[in-house]
């Protein structure tokens, strides 16, 4: 039972958290020296290591890995991080950190949502946005979304709470 201090009940379970999102993937972050910049708090460039940390095990959670994308030959590349720093992280804090795919076109690109709590505190810590392109892993030239991943991740797609309520699906 992780127990929060001034929470007003105890949290059972890491799903219990205030996520953004329904069905979070969620991996544990305990935060290490490695992570702590000149001020004392996790460096922002361990948030972003962490992100990738996180999709890759989710990605290999739902069934495609790194030699997946090998043999087909491509690969998901970033095109924009959106990164909200909500409240500092210290060294042995323990994050939960949750990502979703939130969208997939079938043509190009993939969004992935992440959110960061602490588990002391119960409270979001750090959000982010993250816009992928599907490319030639070989030549690093756009290409479409091999059918495999398509089908992989469409079904991953988690919607918004204000898309669910108003019925509308968004789809891979």
């Amino acid at each position: 039972m992780l127990d929060f201090p001034n929470a007003s009940e105890p949290v059972d379970d890491l799903r219990e958290l205030n996520w953004l999102l329904p069905a979070p993937y969620i991996e544990v972050w305990r935060i290490e020296s490695n992570d702590i910049d000149h001020y004392n708090h996790v460096n922002n460039t361990a948030y972003v290591a962490q992100i990738e940390e996180v999709a890759w095990a989710h990605s290999n959670a739902i069934g495609l890995s790194i030699e997946h994308y090998k043999t087909l030959d491509r690969a998901m590349v970033i095109r924009q991080h959106r990164l909200s720093y909500i409240q500092p992280c210290h060294l042995h804090d323990e994050i939960a950190c949750a990502t979703w795919i939130v969208f997939c076109d079938k043509k190009l690109r993939l969004q992935r949502q992440f959110q960061f709590i602490s588990i002391k505190h119960g409270k979001t810590v750090f959000h982010a946005h993250t816009d992928f392109v599907c490319t030639v892993l070989s030549t690093g030239k756009p290409t479409r979304i091999p059918p495999l991943f398509a089908e992989i991740y469409a079904k991953h797609v988690v919607q918004d709470r204000a898309t669910i309520t108003q019925g509308n699906e968004q789809t891979c």
